[in-house]
């Protein structure tokens, strides 16, 4: 009989971030408890404009199959730092090379919180950290995770986005607009 997978036990926090335990990840969004979270954005400046990889969840994934997301969504670990994480993540969900993702540069750009329920029981009630970094490598995405990835303009994903919310991953709508803005203001020319 194969061993099952230990579920991975996110951290419960204040609407200050401040860590007050932890849960499994399934009881964590059955039950609707706020935990750490991150959303990561790759960009990339291509002939004069700014491009964000975005992704399309995987149908098979527990809630948000199917929908547009930023580049990485995930949560830290139980003792894990968000520093740790991110590349963590992204090596998992993108394929990029752990030599890659540990000596990128991310930045913080803000944070905040949301709370979105789905018709399955589920609820995401997440404190989310936003992060941006710079890359223009390979991806070998887990198709488990990533159904389909593209390099978007990011003005355009905004206009979609604000047209089209339905076809976002709920945290999207916050966290989109906010890394667009700090890019906006300190990458662009």
């Amino acid at each position: 009989m194969l061993a099952q997978p230990r579920e991975d036990q996110l951290i419960l926090v204040d609407l200050l971030d401040r860590p007050q335990g932890s849960m499994g990840k399934l009881a964590c969004h059955q039950q609707a408890r706020l935990h750490r979270a991150f959303s990561l954005f790759l960009y990339r400046e291509s002939g004069g404009t700014l491009r964000l990889l975005l992704q399309r969840r995987a149908q098979g994934k527990y809630h948000s199959g199917g929908l547009l997301a930023n580049s990485v969504c995930s949560h830290p670990r139980v003792g894990e730092a968000l520093a740790d994480a991110v590349p963590r993540r992204l090596t998992q969900e993108l394929g990029v090379p752990a030599s890659k993702a540990t000596s990128l540069e991310y930045v913080e750009v803000g944070s905040f919180v949301y709370r979105s329920s789905f018709g399955n029981g589920l609820t995401e009630f997440e404190y989310d950290h936003v992060f941006v970094t710079p890359y223009d490598g390979p991806l070998a995405p887990d198709p488990s995770e990533v159904a389909a990835t593209a390099w978007v303009d990011a003005e355009e994903a905004l206009a979609d986005l604000q047209a089209h919310p339905s076809r976002y991953a709920s945290w999207f709508l916050t966290a989109a607009p906010m890394a667009c803005a700090w890019l906006a203001a300190h990458v662009r020319p």
